[in-house]
């Protein structure tokens, strides 16, 4: 029933939506006991989507629509295995239900449209990174942000072990079988290594290190885009480096033996690894804001960004990650209408302009209030 969030999966929900669309998130628990009361506050979020949807639609409209949702309710299955925050996004027969490694705020929407900022900040979240842990016999794969860090199951193609990368062509041991004092004497034969065979586990471990890097490059990095920290023994971090072809691996890495380490420990490393390259890259887009805006080429009135939006202008969008903006956006003029959230038809206007872009194929940025470098929710870079 879960599903991966990728931009693929993003770029599907608005895509295929349908009216009504059916959106609820809520923090989530990873652990007994605190994790028992989640099923509880989902079927209360349930409650407030169906009064929300039946403002406008009839018992028998709204019942199909909302049976997914009272599903998963009863999946105690389910429940026991949640991350941080949820996702379930459902309307004309399509359901996404999202896994999220941060807690989000509870919040349920019936518009014409998902509503999927929160998604959004997720996937462009400018903290996030991916881990890969490696030793000359077996990888894993990790994902993760400032305040969590979770294993991932590798892409089919990406090879586990150096069994798999090799098969036939892994060395073997390359031993002959000699007898001394000669034969009939009692003597047990003395196996000698034909030499060599270091040379050939070098290779090997070479072979192996180009197989994982490039199915991690065309599996995991590429799709993502995210920044990949490498985890490993000293020694192995100069051959991966030489060999790599990936753009997104960071220069420096963890530099040693992560196999034993608690998890929480290891995030802290991999943070502490990515968090310089965080800073500058929230640095760079503040910088180029600004400096478009002494230039007349940025704006943060949400009039003139909303306008500029619709007509395919905006080359980068930042907008605040906890800020909603309740009313309706006129897809031709850009011109903004007031309307409440409570509305069935009424999204959150910085959700909107995000799409938007993001379809015009714009840069959206979600970011903390406290980074965004303007008092109104969002921050405009225009092409021209």
């Amino acid at each position: 029933m879960m599903n991966l969030l990728t931009p693929e999966s993003l770029a599907e929900l608005v895509s295929a939506q349908q009216p009504p669309c059916l959106s609820l998130y809520q923090p989530t628990h990873r652990h007994h006991p605190d994790n028992q009361q989640d099923p509880i506050r989902f079927g209360n979020l349930v409650k407030q989507l169906a009064a929300s949807l039946l403002e406008k639609h009839s018992p028998a409209e709204a019942k199909p629509l909302l049976e997914p949702f009272e599903a998963l309710a009863r999946d105690q299955a389910f429940w026991d295995h949640t991350l941080d925050g949820l996702a379930v996004l459902s309307g004309s027969g399509l359901l996404r239900v999202f896994l999220l490694q941060r807690p989000v705020d509870e919040r349920v929407v019936v518009a014409d449209s998902f509503h999927t900022k929160p998604l959004r900040r997720m996937l462009q979240s400018l903290d996030r990174y991916q881990v890969l842990e490696l030793s000359r016999h077996r990888i894993r794969l990790f994902e993760g942000n400032r305040d969590a860090l979770d294993e991932i199951e590798p892409a089919p193609s990406v090879p586990r072990t150096i069994e798999d990368a090799l098969g036939w062509e892994l060395t073997d041991p390359h031993q002959t079988v000699s007898s001394h004092g000669g034969v009939g004497q009692g003597h047990l034969p003395m196996h000698h290594s034909t030499g060599g065979k270091k040379d050939e586990v070098d290779l090997d471990a070479e072979k192996y290190f180009r197989a994982v890097d490039r199915a991690v490059l065309e599996q995991h990095s590429n799709p993502s885009g995210l920044p990949l920290i490498l985890a490993a023994l000293p020694e192995h971090h100069h051959l991966f480096h030489t060999v790599s072809h990936n753009p997104f691996l960071v220069a420096d890495g963890i530099t040693l033996n992560t196999a034993a380490l608690p998890l929480d420990e290891f995030r802290v490393l991999a943070w502490q690894t990515v968090e310089p390259e965080y800073r500058a890259r929230l640095t760079t887009l503040v910088e180029a804001f600004e400096q478009a805006r002494a230039k007349q080429l940025g704006s943060d009135d949400l009039a003139q960004v909303a306008e500029a939006a619709i007509n395919g202008r905006v080359a980068t969008l930042l907008i605040e990650a906890d800020r909603q903006l309740a009313g309706r956006l006129d897809s031709t003029t850009g011109r903004i209408e007031s309307a409440g959230l409570s509305h069935p038809e009424v999204d959150d206007l910085l959700d909107d302009l995000g799409e938007i872009v993001a379809a015009a194929g714009g840069r959206v940025v979600v970011m903390p209030s406290q980074c965004l470098p303007t008092q109104t929710g969002v921050a405009a870079v225009f092409r021209f």
